[in-house]
């Protein structure tokens, strides 16, 4: 059975519901501060970003750079002293990070002020909970603490208003595309595997496939896809009923979520995965390549939530609900902090 945190401690998991809204976010006091501490990694920052936009507030954002010896040392080294500035006063309220080389400069922050700045480190820290306050590590992370909260799925900044007004108004390279209209949104080479002949060839297939078949297709690549894939996309999905993001132009990412009919994601990436399941269009996942303990974990979790389905070649008629954890995490953010302030107020 999981709980939902309180003020007097926090719940080992995130409650089922998936739930939360807006109105379910405890107000902080007025003029709480919020410093965010980036590693330049978009999926930790959007991360971050999400939390802080779901407590309405503007965050600070200061991006570490660690050299060489310091980064390959994080979290377990000391914060590289050019860093500095990201643990400077005036001291935040409460300071939110993600990604190891940004654990040192959360450490420092907290100790320069005084232990004064709450600090929430997102993820599985490798310096275990002591790294931060909170932790917000999700379920597949399997990390256990009487300070870490474990949503379903990461934060991301994917919220009902910004898919209503992109519906609203699309992106006009995806307006022009037939319906209906399905995302393919494609990861790519990590530390868990590499994706080969063979990965590239069924991508290339679905999309082909896709197309042929009437549907308009749009598909967009991050930075880990491998360039002989982003070429294979690149000449199959062509216009009237084909279109492929190639870097030209604003990113239409979000127009493609919001106007998609069904989404299909690569499961290489947790944040991908998550903010497709944040929409109400069906969801399919192709299983990435290389080992993929947490991934798989994580996946079968989704799948028994009724979030997601394996892509196993066919398209189905099926509904779901939308699930995205970024309101309860705000909430356990809030209410830790207003715990951990309340005697300090």
């Amino acid at each position: 059975m999981s709980h939902r945190p309180g003020l007097n401690s926090l719940s080992r998991e995130a409650e089922e519901s998936w739930g939360g809204g807006a109105s379910c976010i405890p107000g902080l006091p007025l003029h709480t501060t919020i410093r965010i501490l980036s590693d330049g990694s978009a999926g930790h920052e959007a991360q971050t970003l999400g939390i802080a936009e779901a407590l309405g507030v503007e965050p600070d954002i200061r991006r570490v750079a660690p050299r060489a010896i310091y980064a390959a040392l994080a979290p377990f080294a000391p914060a590289d002293p050019r860093d500095g500035f990201t643990h400077a006063p005036p001291y935040p309220d409460i300071a939110i990070a993600a990604g190891r080389r940004t654990i040192p400069a959360l450490k420092r922050l907290k100790r320069d002020s005084g232990g004064r700045t709450f600090t929430v480190y997102l993820n599985k820290p490798a310096n275990g909970p002591g790294a931060a306050n909170l932790i917000v590590a999700p379920r597949h992370d399997g990390l256990r603490a009487a300070n870490v909260f474990s949503p379903l799925t990461p934060a991301n900044r994917i919220t009902p208003e910004r898919l209503a007004a992109a519906r609203a108004a699309p992106d006009p390279r995806i307006a022009v595309l037939p319906r209906p209209r399905m995302a393919l949104i494609v990861g790519g080479d990590s530390r868990h595997g590499a994706y080969g002949v063979a990965h590239i060839a069924e991508l290339e297939h679905i999309a082909a496939s896709l197309r042929a078949s009437g549907r308009g297709v749009m598909a967009t690549a991050s930075r880990r896809t491998p360039t002989v894939l982003r070429e294979r996309l690149r000449r199959v999905l062509v216009a009237p009923s084909g279109f492929f993001w190639d870097g030209e132009g604003e990113n239409p990412y979000l127009s493609m979520l919001a106007n998609a009919d069904a989404i299909i994601v690569t499961g290489d990436s947790v944040n991908m995965v998550g903010e497709a399941i944040a929409t109400a269009a069906p969801v399919y996942v192709i299983p990435p390549p290389g080992r993929r303990g947490k991934i798989d974990a994580y996946l079968g979790a989704l799948r028994g939530a009724g979030a997601i389905r394996i892509w196993s070649g066919a398209l189905a008629d099926w509904r779901r609900t939308p699930v995205n954890a970024t309101p309860d995490i705000a909430s356990a953010v809030a209410q830790a902090y207003l715990a951990f302030a309340g005697p300090r107020r």
